[in-house]
């Protein structure tokens, strides 16, 4: 029997690239023609793939799957996807990429929702190859497609954490990176791409570069939540803090949003608690109208701190708390029965038209009490989850995670499944949705967490950026002069970087 890699080598050329049968291995590429050739050394026009340590595949079941997210809506089909051996293998093919005018893209969980990591007739990058963790002390250094869930169990035995974790653990650590990471703990600590030593990437050139604060601070600030449009990152050094051994987990219950907005502002000022987020949900009865909840925890070694301290002056429903002590890892993990039912059940792989916003404390109660009063259970489907938690905006950093400019501020999220056998809306219906939120969140002075499916022109991108798109542009251009890097973002068109003066 063939080994496998050259089992799934040798059935991928024997299918169907580009409307021509291949009956051989893949061994060149035709620039005259934009096509992946199995001759080209019979080929004058042709140009041999570079030698690579880990794969250049072309199989019809790689490229759909690479051709799909979380989302489930949009479907670009690459030509060729790449599991690389080592870092270098990315630059390699990232050099070939950009003197072809190829568009290329990395891929790491695939759990955006809008196409954001797809790429036409391209080259798809799957990062999951680059999963090396070392921990030392005070910090770890972790390829790009390390998951958050790999680096803690990695971490944790040396009795150390990163200080900020998102609620789903299974994304990998490059795409959290190129976007954001938004957590409980961020109220303190700010989002991952605040909590970066040091970044490896390879820029839209294929040149690998090594950057932080002080060694190329352009290419580190353009890299973090630039949405991968300047450079792939294939390895982060991040920061590690004492782990904590348990946590005192609250679920507190309110009527309305102003009342728990008003506890969630007032627990944020005096950081009280080490995790803080909200939600909310459909009434449990049926009845219209929704509950709210904070969802709160109290890290600790020893002793469980004192219930009465934390909640005792707080305005939540009485007798409806939910309060229990869990480990730490198994406090991060909890969605992951949740996860596992939405997959048994198939919703995990129904379309998810997800919105998230960042919107000022200013105008939260009545722009989230107006939209929560328009919203049923089939806008967001059965499994739709609604987030709703403040965060400061002094531990945000990050220049292109573009946040309003007020002390206070809530991420807005409406997680929405269209599962057509709940009951729920069309996945068009909830994306028309979505931008007429944006719209109204927009003129309060709100912005996008663009890791949903909002549709966004390249005007809307430029308006996004702002203050910021001068300097982004000039990145743009400098570190990926033919603009092939992560085009599905839809934020630069590919000339665009050319006519874009430094």
């Amino acid at each position: 029997m063939l080994p496998e890699s050259t089992r799934r080598n040798f059935l991928g050329t024997m299918g169907r690239f580009g409307g021509i049968a291949v009956a051989a291995l893949i061994t060149g590429f035709d620039p005259a023609g934009r096509t992946w050739v199995a001759d080209h050394a019979q080929r004058s026009s042709a140009i041999r793939i570079p030698k690579l340590k880990g794969r250049l595949i072309f199989d019809q079941a790689d490229r759909s799957a690479a051709a799909d997210d979380f989302g489930h809506i949009v479907h670009h089909l690459p030509q060729a996807v790449l599991q690389p051996g080592d870092i270098e293998d990315v630059a390699v093919m990232l050099r070939f990429c950009r003197a072809h005018r190829i568009p290329a893209a990395p891929r790491g969980q695939a759990h955006a929702t809008n196409g954001q990591a797809q790429v036409t007739d391209g080259l798809v990058i799957e990062t999951a190859t680059l999963d090396a963790i070392d921990v030392g002390q005070g910090e770890v250094t972790v390829g790009a497609g390390a998951r958050w869930s790999s680096v803690l169990r990695a971490t944790l035995p040396t009795g150390q954490t990163p200080p900020v974790l998102t609620d789903y653990l299974e994304l990998s650590v490059g795409g959290t990176l190129s976007v954001g990471g938004i957590g409980g703990q961020t109220q303190h600590f700010g989002a991952q791409v605040d909590n970066v030593v040091e970044l490896e990437v390879v820029t839209g050139v294929g040149e690998r570069m090594v950057c932080s604060p002080s060694r190329h601070p352009d290419l580190y600030h353009a890299a973090l939540a630039g949405l991968g449009q300047c450079a792939v990152i294939v390895r982060a050094t991040l920061p590690l803090q004492p782990a904590p051994v348990n946590v005192r987990h609250y679920i507190l219950s309110y009527s309305s949003f102003d009342a728990m907005a008003a506890d969630q502002r007032r627990v944020l000022a005096d950081g009280r608690f080490s995790f803080l987020e909200g939600e909310a949900q459909a009434m449990p009865d049926g009845s219209p109208g929704w509950q709210f909840f904070i969802e709160a925890g109290a890290y600790f070694d020893g002793t469980a701190p004192d219930d009465q301290a934390l909640i005792g002056d707080l305005a939540y429903q009485r007798g409806s708390e939910q309060i229990d002590t869990i480990g730490y890892f198994d406090f991060l993990d909890r969605l992951a029965p949740a996860v596992a039912f939405l997959e048994s059940s198939g919703e995990w792989f129904d379309p998810h038209p997800w919105w998230n916003v960042f919107v000022p404390s200013s105008a939260a109660d009545d722009f989230v009490t107006s939209v929560m009063a328009g919203l049923t259970e089939p806008d967001i489907g059965a499994s739709g989850v609604i987030l709703i938690y403040p965060l400061r905006h002094a531990v945000l950093r990050t220049p292109l995670l573009r946040i309003p400019g007020e002390e206070t501020v809530f991420l807005f999220s409406i997680l929405r499944t269209a599962a057509p056998d709940t009951g729920a809306i069309s996945a068009d219906a909830m994306i028309s949705a979505n931008r007429k939120l944006f719209d109204q969140a927009s003129r309060l002075g709100g912005f996008q967490y663009p890791i949903g499916t909002i549709p966004f022109t390249q005007a809307d991108w430029r308006a996004h950026y702002g203050r910021e798109w001068p300097f982004f542009a000039a990145a743009r251009r400098r570190y990926d002069p033919r603009g092939i890097l992560t085009p599905g973002q839809g934020i630069f068109t590919s000339d665009e970087a050319e006519r874009m003066p430094l």
